[in-house]
């Protein structure tokens, strides 16, 4: 890739890769001159069912054909059927569908709903956390771009992330996760003005180095939550749709949220979200004239792919998929860690993993740098894995469709075994 020829891209992140991207069929993307490399990612964390699906390619050619997009004020048979599909796969509490396009717009919406039904405006998210990059959204992330854009949304509390392997109330094995998270609801009684919406929060922070909320934490977040009289809200981005191996990542300890959010697996690599809350949330807010009217809120066409990607995920189990074939996956991982000094630790649920670099396991230092090198040797001997930094760390997030293969994770595995071979000698 030459600098002449992406001159005119407008550089939206820190930096490009050096290989751009021609085709993609499954779990594989090929390169201009048609080298295969498993894409261990699902695009952005989003293509669950692969790329190019046939069944998904034969619902947007029909879409494209009979009902793209219309006025916002309309509805469709799509939106229809998108709505009563999802609301099927929910909890009776979760019954009311906002179709939207993007993860970040669908937290907007999920924020707004909180603070005109409460109303109140304060919202409290981890401080790993990553909802957006929009106004309520981004000011509800802390994982970064929050520098030189000015000052965020106000009332935006950090709650400290319950990560186990770095965090300050772990030691010698023992993590007192309570005694955390208690910490930080009375380090947030402090700062309230007694005005306090809803928490929102990631079961797993992906972009945060894929931590996992611990068993029991969800619970009593929860119960925290409605001693304050705050609305919960899950969003389930990359969670969301089988990749946890439940159908939605909220199922695993069975807190059921005031406010949920997909996104990215919704449409399966289409632009597709949906913020879904109560019958008795929707009222308050219809009755205090909620108003979220984008130019694509309810698209027919890709409420027509939602609708396919939830008929596919029920009708494959795709969620026992995920749940086998991650067991098998961070079972290799951590086989290679017994074998690589610096794998420091590997965590994760189904097929959403992470690898946390080190120097060594005895200091945790981050392996500053490693990760990226790690990361385009995998790229040039066929594997694409992406990097969540986080404070210096380096996270690789693994997360391929959840079509792929035994075989095409053996291979990935090898790739990886192999890259952390060879750049952790060049830099040990």
């Amino acid at each position: 890739m030459s600098m002449t020829e992406t001159e005119h891209i407008f550089r939206y992140t820190h930096e490009f890769s050096d290989t751009i991207i021609a085709s993609a069929g499954g779990a594989v993307i090929r390169d201009r001159e048609g080298r295969e490399i498993l894409d261990f990612t699902s695009g952005q964390m989003s293509s669950i069912l692969g790329h190019a699906h046939p069944e998904i390619v034969a619902t947007v050619r029909d879409g494209i054909e009979r009902l793209d997009h219309v006025h916002s004020s309309f509805l469709s048979d799509p939106v229809i059927g998108l709505a009563n599909a999802l609301a099927g796969l929910l909890p009776d509490k979760l019954s009311r569908v906002l179709p939207l396009s993007t993860g970040g717009e669908s937290n907007e919406a999920a924020l707004k709903m909180a603070k005109l039904a409460t109303g109140r405006y304060e919202v409290i998210a981890f401080d790993r956390s990553w909802h957006g990059i929009t106004g309520g959204a981004g000011s509800a992330t802390f994982n970064g771009a929050r520098r030189g854009y000015g000052a965020p949304m106000p009332g935006v509390l950090a709650l400290p992330t319950p990560h186990a392997y770095r965090s300050p109330f772990a030691s010698n094995g023992d993590y007192d996760w309570r005694a955390e998270l208690d910490w930080g609801f009375e380090m947030v009684d402090r700062q309230t003005t007694g005005s306090l919406a809803a928490m929102i929060l990631e079961p797993v922070l992906s972009s945060g180095g894929v931590i996992e909320l611990p068993d029991g934490y969800p619970t009593a977040l929860a119960e925290h939550c409605r001693a304050r009289g705050m609305l919960l809200i899950y969003d389930e981005a990359q969670t969301g749709l089988g990749r946890t191996g439940a159908r939605f990542a909220f199922e695993h300890e069975g807190v059921v949220p005031d406010i949920l959010t997909l996104s990215k697996t919704l449409g399966a690599g289409l632009p597709l979200s949906a913020t879904i809350a109560s019958a008795e949330l929707e009222e308050a807010c219809y009755e205090n004239d909620f108003l979220f009217y984008t130019t694509h809120t309810a698209d027919p066409l890709p409420a027509a792919v939602g609708a396919k990607v939830v008929e596919i995920l029920v009708r494959d189990r795709l969620e026992e998929r995920a749940r086998e074939l991650g067991a098998y996956m961070k079972g290799i991982l951590l086989d290679l860690q017994q074998r690589h000094e610096c794998i420091g630790d590997v965590r994760g649920r189904g097929l959403l993993l992470g690898v946390e670099l080190v120097e060594d396991r005895h200091s945790k230092t981050p392996a500053n740098g490693l990760g990226h090198e790690v990361g385009r040797r995998c790229i040039e001997l066929g594997a694409s894995l992406n990097i969540a930094r986080q404070a210096s760390a380096h996270i690789f997030r693994i997360a391929p469709p959840l079509t792929v293969t035994r075989g095409q994770i053996d291979t990935a595995m090898a790739i990886l075994d192999r890259a952390l071979t060879e750049c952790a000698g060049r830099t040990g």
